[in-house]
């Protein structure tokens, strides 16, 4: 299919060329993703609130959203993308918001450390010390017995790792995996970069920097909490919904990881989003992203009943 005109209009608004992003400074890269979401929307919700949970790494911050005033909602567990490095509370304010009404679940969009300052695995680690503390109790209002998780691009990996460690760790049993165009591995050869690795936004070289920023050493991108398309075994995961967009450097190894989903024998569903590109379920002038909201939260609903 041809690149949907919507998608087409986003990237004729956005500054194209080359950037430098050793020479740019990292508090500008981030305010500049931030004010993406800032720009945004912002739908009501019955409450927000600041929360600081338990880490390894010391406190990890969240905010949680709540659609109505009840006790015993149950929780999406939401995971930021930004390429591990940018992506804050405040670019994905209106997402988590538009989950959260979606769902009909709380939503506990999680502040996990970034990188360079903080490389692999601090990010994983917040994460899931994030669910374990929902499950722990320790997020207010919420059943911790129904969680599910979900993440966009970086994020959808850290979703995918969250459930591979609870799994693999003793973690919750989650009720759902939602990876939206998610990072599932550190190769830059397959089909989808060839296609589209210059033009459509997300490029090649910024997925290349991204992943220098995370890694802190190459014997790192042979571990599945870093890439998860490498796993020995996808066996016995939470069931997964993946959305994958045509025009996207990361589409292939989206949909990789969910043949090997349903190949371990884990229920998948798999939705490659014709004519559009990395990061479409965040741009306002963009209908199909509404609509996969739409999708997701009647998908949450029933995972979380």
């Amino acid at each position: 299919m041809s690149l949907d005109p919507q998608a087409r209009a986003v990237l004729e608004a956005i500054p194209t060329g080359e950037v430098d992003y050793d020479a740019l400074p990292l508090a500008a890269l981030r305010q500049g993703f931030d004010a993406m979401g800032a720009a945004a929307a912002r739908p009501p919700v019955a409450e927000v609130a600041e929360l600081r949970l338990p880490g390894r790494g010391g406190p990890v911050p969240a905010r949680l959203y709540r659609p109505e005033i009840r006790a015993g909602l149950p929780v999406l567990a939401y995971f930021h993308g930004g390429g591990f490095v940018t992506g804050s509370l405040e670019s994905h304010d209106p997402l988590c918001r538009s989950l959260a009404r979606a769902s009909g679940a709380a939503v506990l969009s999680v502040d996990y450390r970034r990188a360079p300052e903080h490389p692999h695995p601090a990010a994983s680690d917040d994460c899931f010390d994030a669910v374990r503390a929902v499950a722990d109790g320790l997020v207010p209002h919420a059943d911790g017995t129904r969680i599910a998780v979900a993440g966009d691009s970086a994020g959808g990996n850290l979703a995918a790792v969250t459930a591979l460690r609870c799994r693999d760790e003793a973690g919750p049993a989650l009720r759902r995996q939602i990876l939206l165009y998610p990072v599932l591995d550190r190769r830059f050869d397959t089909a989808s970069y060839l296609e589209n690795g210059e033009g459509y936004l997300l490029s090649r070289s910024m997925m290349q920097w991204f992943w220098r920023q995370y890694l802190a050493n190459e014997r790192d991108a042979g571990d599945a909490r870093a890439c998860p398309l490498r796993a020995a075994s996808l066996s016995g995961l939470a069931p997964a919904t993946v959305v994958t967009a045509e025009y996207d450097p990361l589409r292939d190894e989206g949909e990789a990881y969910a043949a090997r989903l349903r190949a371990a024998g884990v229920p998948t569903e798999l939705e490659r989003q014709e004519g559009m590109i990395h990061g479409f379920v965040s741009f306002e002038g963009i209908d199909r992203g509404r609509e996969v909201v739409a999708a997701v939260g009647a998908t949450l609903r029933q995972a979380l009943a």
